[in-house]
């Protein structure tokens, strides 16, 4: 399956595991390297020198292409890029910040850079800050998210008709006909997030995993849109955002409330209670803990079985 995704990454099918906090170490990106995609060490949740031995690590477990995900907004990011250039780490995704920041910079030490994107004028942000490609983000998706909460089938041929580097779809992916419906929308290929959270090889909490296949429809909500909005399972935490809001907080009573680690505590320590639970809606589509493998395996075999069933209509 070659095209613009597959020969920027030199993988073998057009599928990118999210690099997701708390789920996306070495093992989750190594296992998804392996199976013909491109894995993702989420850098989000590490110190530098935690990320440092991720890459290491996976270096170790995988011979084939992964990348690094960066968000901008984290503390310390000049310490977490000199990182991924001193091991030689050669894609790296950018989210939650400006492209042009560190878009430079990165080519220069010769990395494909892609940013993640909420809208078409982002995206056209990204494209003119030089970027590889960019990844379109519908707001059905888990972890952190566009404010206007355009979804992604209105997403990608909005971005689609703008921009002229390849485009990744994202947001709501979990299954081969999801794949082949944002593909046929526009998308040269899609980022994955969710599925791979109930993977064997994901980092977080068994627990976690296990709360997100019991997920049904309407389990999770965007909240939080005054620091960054953030999709969640709704549990007590949840509960207790909603309570503060029917007193009008501002910015600084919902940080009060967010804490420290509050992300960690619920997908990496598995306090299913009081932790923050980040996922996307897709999640009433995800049935079942498996390895890497089987669930690329389980897309791409949905992916060809539904494009036959559109060559039969």
């Amino acid at each position: 399956m070659k095209n613009r995704i597959t020969k920027l990454f030199n993988i073998q099918y057009p599928i990118i595991q999210a690099g997701m906090v708390w789920n996306s170490g070495w093992r989750l990106a190594s296992a998804s390297s392996n199976s013909g995609i491109l894995g993702l060490i989420g850098a989000g949740s590490m110190y530098p020198e935690t990320l440092r031995e991720h890459i290491q690590k996976c270096k170790k477990a995988t011979s084939k292409p992964f990348g690094v995900n960066v968000p901008m907004l984290y503390p310390n990011i000049e310490d977490v890029l000199d990182i991924i250039v001193e091991e030689d780490v050669k894609i790296v995704f950018t989210s939650a910040g400006n492209p042009k920041t560190w878009t430079k910079w990165l080519k220069e030490k010769d990395i494909t850079v892609v940013h993640v994107v909420s809208s078409v004028k982002f995206a056209l942000k990204a494209q003119e800050a030089g970027v590889d490609a960019v990844v379109a983000e519908g707001f059905e998706a888990g972890g952190h998210n566009g404010r206007d909460e355009t979804t992604t089938l209105t997403l990608i041929p909005m971005v689609k008709e703008q921009i002229n580097i390849p485009l990744i779809a994202a947001g709501g992916i979990a299954t081969g006909k999801a794949m082949l419906a944002t593909m046929i929308l526009g998308a040269d290929g899609v980022q994955v997030g969710s599925r791979f959270v109930t993977s064997e090889e994901s980092s977080s909490h068994r627990a976690f995993k296990q709360l997100v296949v019991d997920t049904k429809e309407g389990g999770t909500q965007l909240t939080l849109k005054e620091l960054a909005p953030v999709r969640l399972i709704k549990n007590n935490f949840f509960s207790e955002i909603q309570e503060l809001y029917k007193t009008a907080p501002n910015p600084e009573e919902l940080k009060e409330l967010l804490g420290r680690a509050r992300a960690k505590k619920g997908m990496f320590d598995g306090d299913l209670v009081n932790g923050e639970l980040e996922i996307g809606q897709v999640s009433g589509l995800i049935h079942d803990i498996k390895l890497v493998a089987d669930i690329v395996e389980d897309i791409l075999a949905e992916f060809e079985d539904a494009k036959k069933e559109i060559i039969r209509m």
